[in-house]
């Protein structure tokens, strides 16, 4: 299978009301924002999306609202995680009814799975739909792991097309690349190692902090993709700061209160994450309004 997915790829955040329902409006405002900036694709209901805090019939709704306004502009993937291979299964399949473009498949939530059920979660998804797929492997965050030679059990499955390599260990691109070719597209999912992953090889870059700073994150983008290394680690060292804030485990807080200081969306998540607060929300807010306070020009 053939995809031609590359660049810039943002997390998207699933904007709430006030009252913590579902707010398209403003979801598609945002959206569109991002895409006005120059993305060159998007992902709902990832983990930065609050997948898990959805109902199964709120994540449909979403892909059929997002889907049109999007309208075919960039391609348009939607997260999978759930807690069964079954139901993960299931959702990919009305996923793919409703015309989303791909998938990115987390590992099943709760169960902390070991390498071999892991791979045989993905199988399973791979083989439920026709479907492109981005693998998310995180096991920072998820401690479930597939190693970059474990992956060869994966190229069999021919919509198996991308890597989300979040492993937090940047040397993996090189290993990934050495073991398999050019078999996988290689996404850097970990904001503050994109620069050393696109010096590396990797071809695309699933951000979170794009939500807030979608027109610098494109810029970092093109100096770094480009060749202009010396502007892109200019742009970079001040970006840096912000992007360590995706790597937290309140990242989807951090990223909504980033996109309130910077006009983009509201702070609203649904519990169990709530709004933070005291000092916590004081050192964050100070790193966010020095960035926007020093924004370089581009």
């Amino acid at each position: 299978m053939t995809v031609t997915w590359n660049g810039v790829y943002p997390a998207a955040t699933t904007q709430f009301a006030t009252d913590g329902s579902l707010d398209l409006d403003a979801t598609a405002r945002h959206l569109d924002y991002m895409i006005q900036a120059g993305i060159s694709g998007l992902i709902l209901l990832g983990s930065v999306g609050e997948n898990t805090a959805l109902e199964y019939e709120e994540k449909l709704t979403v892909l059929r609202a997002m889907r049109e306004v999007v309208d075919g502009r960039v391609p348009v993937l939607s997260g999978v995680a759930e807690n069964t291979t079954r139901l993960a299964c299931r959702f990919a399949q009305d996923a793919e009814k409703i015309g989303i473009d791909g998938l990115m498949v987390l590992p099943a939530m709760i169960y902390k799975a070991d390498s071999r059920e892991a791979i045989a979660h993905f199988r399973a998804v791979a083989q439920s739909t026709s479907l492109p797929i981005m693998i998310y492997n995180n096991p920072v965050a998820y401690y479930v792991d597939v190693t970059p030679p474990q992956f060869a059990e994966l190229a069999v499955e021919e919509n198996i097309v991308a890597i989300k390599e979040s492993s937090d260990d940047v040397r993996r691109i090189t290993d990934i690349i050495n073991l398999h070719g050019d078999r996988f597209l290689l996404f850097s999912g970990v904001d503050d190692l994109v620069l050393e992953s696109i010096l590396l090889g990797a071809t695309g870059w699933v951000s979170g902090l794009v939500n807030a700073f979608p027109r610098e994150n494109q810029a970092l983008w093109q100096l770094a993709t480009s060749g202009k290394w010396k502007e892109a680690r200019e742009l970079y060292r001040w970006y840096t700061p912000l992007l360590h804030l995706d790597t937290k485990i309140k990242l989807v807080q951090y990223i909504k209160l980033a996109m309130v200081e910077t006009g983009l969306g509201s702070e609203t998540t649904r519990a169990p994450r709530l709004p933070i607060v005291g000092e916590e929300r004081e050192q964050v807010l100070a790193t966010i309004r020095h960035a926007v306070a020093t924004r370089p020009p581009l």
